[in-house]
């Protein structure tokens, strides 16, 4: 592996011998990546979004929390695992 522009770090060596190697798994060279930071925060807010964080909200509510203290509870656990 070499070091390239932004600390980015591609991959170099020929591994599609690899019983592990498969073209959907296969390291993508620095000029593939075409990601934003519009892109990451989509895919952030979508898997932050769905049934199991209202649950959580309802359920951290109804235990005793407010309801801004559950959803900076929520909105901080996002931050940190996300």
């Amino acid at each position: 592996m070499q070091r390239a522009s932004q600390d980015f770090v591609e991959l170099r060596e020929d591994v599609s011998n690899s019983p592990l190697w498969n073209s959907d798994l296969a390291p993508t060279s620095i000029a593939q990546r075409t990601w934003t930071v519009y892109n990451i925060a989509a895919l952030w807010i979508g898997m932050s979004v769905v049934i199991s964080t209202y649950l959580l909200a309802a359920s951290l509510i109804a235990q005793g929390m407010l309801w801004w203290q559950a959803l900076l509870t929520i909105l901080l656990g996002n931050a940190i695992v996300l």
